[in-house]
């Protein structure tokens, strides 16, 4: 059957591809913008006072490859602290007689209650390490005010840890060598603190904060992480007050930041080192700065060095370097005790102040009273302007009319938006209906823009198309203008009312995030004046006038397509951990999710240009081909596979053993579960040597399955609450019982004792048995508990899981030869519970075996645990 189009079809086509050339051309700009690809990579060979890469990751390859493993409990996490203390002393050595460098070597314990991914917990530590250097001018004292900067590097289960986070340690490395050879005198002294457990709960940091004798004399802090193997070093967190973003902004060489992120960084799952330094412990002015992009490999085995991404270090030391100097420099810089004393007077005191860079070319910086101002700018200009267009020449009868119209052009504007949302949703469940596996996007980010990008401009473009005539409410013969014109004023105002209302809501929240849409309208308003000024030249309905509309708001888009473009990737990489949801909506969730957010993104990016654009691409013809392109989008994405070496698929394999004494192994088994919505039974389809290794056949289903409830899984609290539909097989239990002569165990060191209260108090002494690599070992305790000798003898509030009895629950960490001692009060003369789990980071033959088979796209994290319970 032949197509036919008219001339207004052909004009349509001509500006639709001119579009997509258009942010074809700004892709390619935000993709070496976000990969860092601008950047050149300073050699080895590199002059001494530069900051270069190259030498940097000479640590990150000793950190994540010659040493074997810094994960809490084994050897190698000693071996990393040795390295990082000689490489310091070394600086030290060659530091000039006009500068003093302290190194010391602290150890680290205690205990505290602390809310981790929304659950409450408690932490007892030992015998962490954290190394420290103090840069400074030989004439400053103690109680100078400094600056800090924290990198952890101790690494995740099973990981090497390149990214996450020896390159946050080698960055701070060469930042030592490059103040001492560079000749630079810190007119404040600049701490590095190189702290040896982060990954255990923010221990490191913790024993900073309350032991150390430097930790008041902090005036602000910086702290490195990585979520990922590079992109992006984004400044997530910043405060408390904007002094420290202030900084930022005026030093960085790259400026990386954006308030928006505040907004959102509460509700991801994680949490890093700054909340020790900034919240909990110290209310330093500090700043949060994380490596985004890479997440793919982030607590995985494939977080090597060869992923690292070219480019990104450099960026983050130049920008760490000076924005480094710049906190040494600022007279803001006050010690706790200076702070204390000024309370709130500081200039940039305020919370809720706008930063947010331009493509890392330049950042804006205003604080929350000027944003108040130029906030509340769109939306009064949206209230008044039917009254400066009207009331002088048609009377204020017309004023409200007008001012009905755009708001009428606000519906329908957010109408387009929201079905932009709306449909590649529904696509997205519409394939799942008829496909084997989900989130196929993951591996490959570019079917999620092509199958969901075309579906989301139906979703715009609907209301335009449903609605082509716009029911106008001011007279024609009034105003004595074109009906088509009135209809583009009605439907542009109304999309900048929309706009300007999302700006008004963004600064009513008190979010940070209102810059994003207060660019849109601005941008929006130099469009319309300039289309409305090409009328006489181009006439109302022309290309060029259209053109006209287009050009003032590329930067705006460009930028759009930077923030809308990470933002997809970043959420991609990390659906891969976001936890496993039950049925059977859980399947569908993450497709949901991202084609949710490209329609947003879409949405967002496309949205400004609808109402004058609209007139060219709301042809059926368009909508007809758009349709067919998402079509075929969809059937060619089941012929791509979820997972590669380069996008891993996350497996969690414990070996469980339940013990009862010392020497005696009730059951063994091995506990498997996934964080994603792809389930076991995906994995053992395309896992066919772990299935016949576990006994799986054909007929195999969750219903005839064992299942693993969290409890199994206690020793990895609270992340045991992304896990679902977890499968235990048997195991023997020959092999575990020739490697270990002892197992943990938990006793009585000493009779229980009575107050007069009724009260009684048990004294308990917990071994660890011969386990070689704890990495932690976790208490469950139910009961009438009233107290404990935990984190200064509080609770924490309890938890309840699974219908269970509230539970207390504490993390116990650090090796040691010596046995836990505490004590547990239980109010009455109940039972006191204790569950203990024990990770030991050594497997058995059998179970190395095991995790050999599965296949390279799927990442294993691996250990034993071992279950005990005890009832006093």
């Amino acid at each position: 059957m032949a197509l036919r189009f008219d001339a207004r079809d052909v004009s349509g086509f001509k500006f639709l591809f001119s579009l997509a050339i258009m942010y074809g051309l700004m892709s390619l700009l935000v993709h070496s913008v976000i990969y860092m690809k601008f950047i050149e990579p300073l050699g080895i060979d590199a002059p001494l006072d530069r900051f270069s890469e190259a030498r940097a990751i000479e640590h990150v390859r000793v950190l994540s490859h010659e040493i074997d493993g810094r994960q809490e409990g084994r050897p190698g996490l000693r071996e990393a602290a040795w390295y990082i203390k000689a490489q310091l002393e070394r600086v030290k050595e060659r530091a000039g007689a006009n500068i003093r460098i302290e190194v010391e070597e602290n150890v680290v314990g205690g205990s505290f209650n602390m809310m981790f991914l929304g659950h409450s917990i408690s932490s007892a530590y030992r015998n962490h390490t954290n190394i420290l250097m103090r840069i400074s001018s030989v004439d400053s004292q103690e109680t100078d005010p400094s600056v800090l900067m924290n990198a952890h590097f101790d690494s995740p289960l099973g990981s090497p840890g390149a990214g996450d986070c020896g390159s946050c340690v080698a960055s701070m490395l060469e930042i030592a060598r490059l103040t001492i050879d560079s000749g630079w005198v810190p007119p404040r002294p600049i701490i590095l603190l190189f702290n040896g457990a982060e990954e255990v709960f923010l221990l490191g940091a913790h024993g900073f904060m309350r032991t150390h004798k430097w930790r008041d004399s902090i005036g602000a802090s910086i702290n490195v992480e990585a979520s990922g193997t590079g992109g992006l070093d984004l400044v997530c967190q910043s405060g408390p007050g904007s002094w420290p973003s202030s900084v930022y902004a005026q030093s960085a060489i790259y400026p990386m930041a954006h308030s928006a992120a505040q907004d959102v960084f509460p509700v991801i799952p994680g949490d890093t080192d700054y909340r020790m330094f900034s919240q909990d412990y110290g209310s330093i002015p500090s700043l949060d700065i994380i490596f985004l992009l890479g997440g793919y490999y982030y607590h995985t085995s494939y977080d090597t060095v060869d992923r690292l991404l070219p480019g990104s270090m450099q960026a983050r030391g130049d920008n760490l370097y000076s924005t480094v100097k710049a906190f040494a420099k600022s007279p803001k810089l006050k010690n706790a005790h200076e702070r204390e004393s000024l309370g709130v007077s500081d200039e940039y005191s305020d919370e809720g102040a706008v930063f947010f860079d331009y493509l890392t070319w330049l950042m804006i910086f205003y604080p929350r009273r000027i944003a108040v101002v130029l906030h509340s700018i769109p939306i009064t200009i949206f209230l008044i302007i039917p009254f400066l267009l009207r009331l002088l020449n048609s009377g204020l009868c017309c004023c409200f009319a007008t001012f009905y119209d755009f708001v009428k052009g606000m519906i329908l504007h957010a109408t387009g938006i929201m079905m932009a949302i709306i449909f590649p949703v529904i696509f997205s469940i519409l394939r799942l209906l008829f496909s084997s596996y989900g989130m196929n996007w993951f591996a490959n980010p570019f079917l999620a823009f092509i199958m969901f990008t075309p579906i989301s401009l139906i979703g715009l473009l609907i209301p335009r198309i449903v609605i082509h005539v716009f029911p106008l409410s001011q007279d024609v013969s009034v105003l004595k203008t074109s009906k088509e014109a009135l209809s583009d004023e009605a439907r542009f105002w109304g999309a900048f009312g929309f706009y300007a209302s999302l700006t008004l809501a963004y600064l009513i929240a008190g979010l940070s995030g209102g810059f994003l849409t207060f660019f849109i309208s601005i941008s929006m308003l130099l469009a319309w004046i300039s289309f409305y000024l090409s009328f006489k030249f181009c006439g109302h309905q022309s290309v060029r006038s259209t053109v006209f509309y287009v050009m003032p708001l590329i930067p705006c888009l460009t930028y759009s397509v930077y923030f809308g473009g990470f933002l997809v990737q970043f959420l991609i990489e990390k659906m891969g951990m976001m936890g496993s949801l039950p049925p059977p909506y859980g399947y569908f969730i993450p497709d949901i999710v991202v084609a949710a957010i490209v329609g947003f993104v879409t949405g967002w990016c496309v949205g400004p240009l609808i109402s004058i654009c609209g007139n060219w691409l709301a042809r059926s013809s368009i909508l007809k081909f758009l349709l067919h392109l998402s079509v075929i989008a969809l059937a060619l994405s089941s012929q791509f596979f979820p997972y590669s070496t380069d996008a891993p698929k996350r497996v969690v394999f414990q070996h469980t053993f339940v013990t009862a004494d010392a020497n005696q192994v009730v059951d063994s088994s091995y506990d498997l579960s996934v964080v994603d919505s792809n389930s076991l039974l995906f994995l053992f389809k395309y896992a066919p040597e772990v299935a016949r290794e576990l006994h799986i056949g054909p007929e195999f289903s969750f219903e005839t399955a064992k299942m693993s409830n969290k409890r199994t899984f206690m020793v990895l609290y609270p992340v045991t609450f992304l896990f679902s539909r977890s499968l235990k097989f048997p195991a023997r239990s020959d092999e575990v019982l020739k490697q270990y002569t002892h197992f943990p165990q938990l006793y009585t060191n000493k009779p229980q004792t009575m107050s007069r209260d009724g009260s009684r108090r048990v004294y308990l002494e917990l071994s660890l048995g011969s386990l070689e690599e704890v990495w932690v070992t976790v208490l469950n305790i139910t009961g009438p508990l009233s107290s404990w000798s935990f984190a200064d003898n509080k609770l924490p509030a309890p938890e309840i899981s699974e219908g269970g009895p509230p539970s207390y629950i504490c993390r116990l960490t650090g090796s040691s030869h010596e046995n836990w001692t505490f004590w547990l009060e239980a109010g009455n003369s109940g039972e006191l519970r204790v569950d203990v789990a024990v990770l030991d980071q050594v497997l058995v033959d059998e179970a190395k075996k095991l995790k050999r088979l599965f296949p390279p796209w799927a990442d294993v994290t691996a250990y034993s645990s071992f279950l005990s319970s005890y009832v006093f």
